[in-house]
């Protein structure tokens, strides 16, 4: 049997390959959990003292505690997905709290995260969990206003650097789209819940001393977590597709990156650069991933590196005579 006979034969059991990865791990998990939260809050505390020498120095502290938010938002992202642990309640108590951690409801998040993975790369029906991207033709039907709110949207220190702070801090506090009255409800229970902690904390430090420490951890994490799911599904050779040709497989493989990051890097976004094979099995725990994607040939595929994912940012609209992402020079 040659190598293309075996990737078919393979790919034709590729959900039975999934399943051997899916069964989580209570001591990994629980170390995980130990090895975010820990260096978090010393970090905190570290960040706290630091005041008294300088704020400077409070500012780089900063830096790596964002990269252990970035980590704690992974398990909450794993939580959604059932994959964090064995049981729905250790997943959704641990979630509702990494949750209150990473400023994001969990139950709307969730929801509309569900929606991300069942239409991901459907140009029929974006709108929920994803960035919004037009094809050229809609774009040059649009009027002049919507062309100049696109044009601002799209603006790269907007959507990366700008947005993603207030998308935490305000934009989840508002309805989301099709949630029910309930989904609603556990939202304005999250944020109440998370005004009242910052009442408790800024009565122990005072509430400046709290927005000094935690506004620059929560800008950086969000700038990076934004710009994680934006390249993950915003690159060269993505392929997006109408709903008569989409694949679930398909545009799990070709429709999300394999984002090849510096170790460190990896070890602070969960393994979440192994996002086609997240796509392939959303209840793959994050620490599973690079094993899943290593022991199984049919999983690999051309890696989208740290530096060449910058060229991502010139990206606006999807071109469907090209079948590709091209910038407004492009497009016009």
């Amino acid at each position: 049997m040659n190598k293309e006979q075996t990737n078919t034969a393979d790919w034709a059991n590729w959900t039975t390959i999934i399943s051997q990865y899916l069964k989580p791990s209570p001591l990994r998990s629980w170390w995980q959990l130990i090895n975010s939260f820990v260096p978090y809050f010393g970090l905190l505390v570290a960040m706290y003292y630091s005041m008294e020498v300088s704020y400077w120095l409070t500012l780089a502290l900063s830096i790596p505690a964002a990269g252990f938010l970035v980590r704690i938002f992974i398990i909450f992202h794993d939580c959604g997905h059932g994959s964090f642990f064995k049981t729905e309640m250790a997943n959704r108590i641990t979630g509702i709290i990494t949750g209150m951690m990473v400023f994001t409801p969990y139950h709307r998040w969730h929801y509309e995260h569900q929606v991300h993975h069942k239409t991901v790369g459907n140009l029929d029906k974006r709108g929920v969990g994803d960035v919004m991207t037009m094809t050229v033709e809609e774009y040059k039907d649009s009027t002049p206003k919507q062309q100049s709110y696109y044009r601002w949207y799209r603006n790269p220190v907007m959507l990366l650097l700008i947005v993603p702070f207030f998308l935490f801090t305000f934009l989840f506090r508002l309805h989301g789209t099709n949630q029910t009255n309930k989904m609603h409800l556990q939202t304005h229970l999250t944020t109440l819940t998370l005004i009242l902690l910052i009442v408790l904390i800024s009565y122990f430090i005072g509430f400046w001393t709290f927005v000094l420490i935690q506004v620059p951890i929560l800008l950086i994490a969000s700038i990076a977590g934004v710009w994680m799911f934006y390249v993950q599904h915003q690159f060269e050779d993505v392929i997006w597709e109408r709903s008569e040709n989409w694949d679930y497989k398909t545009m799990a493989m070709e429709g999300s990156s394999y984002y090849k990051l510096p170790r460190i890097l990896q070890f602070f976004t969960g393994n979440i650069g192994f996002h086609h094979i997240h796509h392939l099995g959303p209840k793959i725990p994050n620490y599973y991933l690079e094993k899943c994607h290593k022991e199984n040939p049919i999983f690999q595929k051309e890696p989208l590196t740290f530096w060449k994912s910058f060229s991502s940012v010139r990206y606006r609209l999807w071109d469907e005579t090209k079948h590709k992402l091209v910038s407004f020079k492009e497009a016009i």
